[in-house]
């Protein structure tokens, strides 16, 4: 076989091999949440992706992979000193997200780098305008301004900062024991307070008490008088009607007396009057007219 012959086919076969290498070195599978910022000859033409995307050989176009999924980075401890003096250490997350890809890109190095020191420094601004008791006390708020300050900064590197959270505040040695004294003498203050009102609502319970055994006692008492007026009342009533009665009938049998009875009556009770010791005697006016009966019989008597 000639040699000339079999050159050819290796040449070809060469040709084809360096062919599909340039052809698979061209070809890039971009993910969803990936996108290529694409420069040709220097120049960026660009975001492509995702999906399938061609790319010029031979260093004609150059690729750069930007991540648009969001990202957490922690931002060391840091000492920091408050408006009134007092240092504190912090160290907080900082949760961004690519928005542009092309900006991230020509507008910063290295965004990832750029915006751990932008919030060193925001964060040291911020704290140097909050007393110390607000820095403990009002964390939301210092979040919310730090990443309010960040987002402003990194817009323009098309990374937009979605939450800052603090996530540790150190005070110096003397506000830590000053916060545990305080947080004791608030403990003991309640417990007071506790036991006051405790008391309070023990007195308030007795005098309720004795307050409703009065009132129950005064109501016994007001119906035993009730009862012990309506019981005299009853006696009286019944005295009453038996003194009637015994009235009516004395009325009934004195209707039944004649004069002489009466007359009678009289003599007997002078009579009486005569065995006394007294030597005065004052007898009624009517007692002469009863007399006139008697004398008229003697009278009658006397003349048979």
């Amino acid at each position: 076989m000639n040699p000339t012959d079999l050159l050819v086919p290796c040449i070809i076969g060469a040709i084809l091999i360096v062919g599909l290498g340039l052809l698979f070195s061209s070809i890039r599978i971009v993910p969803q949440f990936q996108r290529l910022v694409v420069f040709r000859f220097g120049n960026c033409i660009g975001q492509k992706g995702p999906g399938l995307v061609l790319l010029y050989p031979f260093g004609i176009d150059r690729a750069i992979s930007v991540d648009l999924r969001e990202e957490v980075r922690e931002v060391p401890h840091q000492t920091n000193i408050t408006k009134d003096n007092a240092p504190i250490g912090i160290d907080f997350l900082i949760y961004w997200q690519v928005i542009d890809p092309v900006k991230s890109v020509l507008e910063v190095n290295n965004f990832r780098q750029a915006a751990l020191g932008i919030a060193t420094t925001t964060l040291r601004a911020v704290i140097g305008d909050i007393p110390l008791d607000d820095v403990l006390a009002k964390r939301e708020r210092i979040n919310e301004v730090l990443r309010t300050k960040l987002d402003e900064v990194t817009e323009r590197w098309g990374v937009k900062v979605t939450t800052v959270e603090i996530r540790e505040i150190v005070p110096p040695r003397e506000v830590q024991d000053a916060m545990t004294r305080q947080m004791s003498a608030e403990r003991s203050r309640r417990a007071v307070v506790t036991e006051a009102l405790g008391t309070r609502e023990a007195a308030v319970t007795v005098a309720e008490g004795q307050k409703q055994a009065a009132i129950l006692a005064a109501e016994g008492n007001k119906q035993a008088a009730i009862l012990e007026a309506e019981g005299q009342r009853a006696s009286q009533a019944l005295k009453a009607e038996g003194f009637a009665v015994a009235l009516e009938k004395i009325f009934e049998i004195a209707k039944t007396i004649d004069s002489k009875t009466m007359t009678l009556q009289y003599f007997e009770a002078l009579k009486t009057i005569g065995t006394g010791a007294s030597t005065k005697f004052i007898f009624p006016l009517e007692f002469t007219n009863m007399l006139k009966p008697l004398i008229g019989m003697t009278e009658e008597a006397t003349r048979k």
